[in-house]
C-alpha cells in the first residue's frame, strides 16, 4: 500500500484539528453531554470510520479495506474494554460529571500520543526484524491468558487506579483535597498545589500507555501498514468520551467482554507466530502456507464480538430476572 506524505500530512492535520477544536469546546464549557449530544458524535464518527474503510477499498482494494476493518474493530473493542477502567477511576477519584468530559479528552489526547509512538517504534522494528513477530505474538498471548485470569479472578478496584505513576506524584507533590474546575493546579497561600484533576489526568495516562502496549502489537497482526494502524487507532479513539457516557449502564452488562477479548488477542497472537514461521519459510517443511488471510481474521474477530456481547446481554438479563424474583416477598 503506498501512502504519499500528502497523505499523511492530511490525516495528521485532520486529526490534530478535530483534538483543538474539542479541547478548545470543552475547556471553555465543561460539561456532562446529553445522550442526543453523544449518539450524534457516535453516529458522525463511526459513519466516518466506515467510508474510510470503503475509501481505503476503492483506492487500494479489498485486502487493505479489510485489514483496515479488522484492526479498526479490534482496537475499538479493546477501547471499550478500557472504559471498565476509566468509569472505576473516574469514580474512586470522585471527578465531577461536568469535569469528566474534560479528563477524558485528555486521556484521549495522551493514549493517541502514545500509541503513535508505539506504532512508529514497530513500524520500524517490523522492517528491520522478523523475529519481532515471535514477540508481538507471544505478548500477546501472554496477555491474553492474563486478560482471562483477570476475568476469574477481579483486582480490586482501587488497585485497579493506584499504579507507580499515581502513588510518585502522590508523594512528590503537595496536593489540595477540592476540585477547582478543570485547573490542573492551584495557588494557595504562595504555594503551588496540584488538584485531584491532575490524578485525574495521571491516572488516565499511565492506564493509557499499558493500553498501548496491548493494542499495537494486536493491530500489526492483521496489517503492517502504519497508516492503517494510525487510521484505526484514531477512528477508534474517536467518540470514546462520548461512547463513556451513552453506554456508562451496559458496560456492566458486557460480562463477558474481557472473555472474548482475550479469545481474540490469542487468536492475533497466534496469527503472529504462524506469519513469523512463514517469513523464515521455517513452514516449507509442512508443505502449506501457514500465513492466515485477512478474511478469515475479520470473520473470526466479528463473530467473536457479536457472540460475546449477545451471550452478555443474555446473561445479564438473565441475572436480573434472578434478583428481581429474589426481591419479590413470599406470599
Amino acid at each position: 500500500m503506498h501512502v504519499t506524505p500528502t497523505a499523511w500530512l492530511i490525516t495528521l492535520a485532520v486529526t490534530i484539528a478535530i483534538l483543538a477544536f474539542d479541547l478548545i469546546i470543552i475547556g471553555r464549557r465543561p460539561h456532562e453531554p446529553s445522550m442526543r449530544e453523544c449518539s450524534i458524535a457516535i453516529s458522525i464518527y463511526v459513519g466516518l470510520a466506515i467510508a474510510f474503510g470503503f475509501g481505503v477499498w476503492a483506492v487500494s482494494g479489498p485486502r487493505y479495506a479489510g485489514e483496515f476493518f479488522a484492526g479498526w474493530l479490534t482496537e475499538y473493542s479493546l477501547s471499550i474494554d478500557n472504559l471498565f477502567i476509566f468509569v472505576i477511576i473516574m469514580s474512586n477519584l470522585r471527578v465531577p460529571r461536568k469535569y469528566q468530559q474534560y479528563a477524558l479528552m485528555f486521556g484521549i489526547v495522551l493514549a493517541l500520543l502514545f500509541r503513535a509512538i508505539f506504532i512508529a517504534l514497530g513500524a520500524a522494528a517490523i522492517e528491520r526484524f522478523s523475529w519481532v513477530f515471535f514477540v508481538f505474538g507471544a505478548f500477546l498471548i501472554w496477555t491474553a491468558w492474563k486478560l482471562f485470569m483477570d476475568y476469574l479472578h477481579p483486582e480490586d478496584d482501587d488497585e485497579k487506579t493506584e499504579n507507580f505513576a499515581m502513588r510518585w506524584v502522590k508523594r512528590t507533590f503537595p496536593s489540595t483535597e477540592e476540585y477547582h474546575g478543570t485547573r490542573l493546579t492551584i495557588v494557595e497561600q504562595g504555594k503551588r498545589l496540584i488538584t485531584p484533576m491532575f490524578f485525574v489526568i495521571v491516572a488516565l495516562g499511565s492506564t493509557d500507555l499499558l493500553f498501548a502496549l496491548d493494542s499495537i502489537p494486536a493491530i500489526y497482526g492483521l496489517t503492517q501498514e502504519p497508516y492503517l494502524v494510525f487510521t484505526a487507532n484514531v477512528f477508534a479513539l474517536m467518540g470514546l468520551r462520548q461512547l463513556y457516557f451513552l453506554i456508562g449502564g451496559l458496560l456492566q452488562r458486557l460480562v463477558y467482554l474481557s472473555v472474548g477479548l482475550s479469545f481474540i488477542l490469542a487468536f492475533i497472537g497466534v496469527k503472529l507466530v504462524l506469519h513469523a514461521l512463514h517469513e523464515y519459510h521455517l513452514d516449507d517443511a509442512w508443505g502449506i502456507n501457514v500465513d492466515v488471510p485477512i478474511w478469515l481474521s475479520l470473520t473470526v474477530i466479528i463473530a467473536t464480538l457479536t457472540v460475546t456481547t449477545v451471550a452478555s446481554l443474555i446473561k445479564s438479563r438473565h441475572d436480573l430476572q434472578k434478583e428481581k424474583a429474589y426481591q419479590q416477598p413470599k406470599q
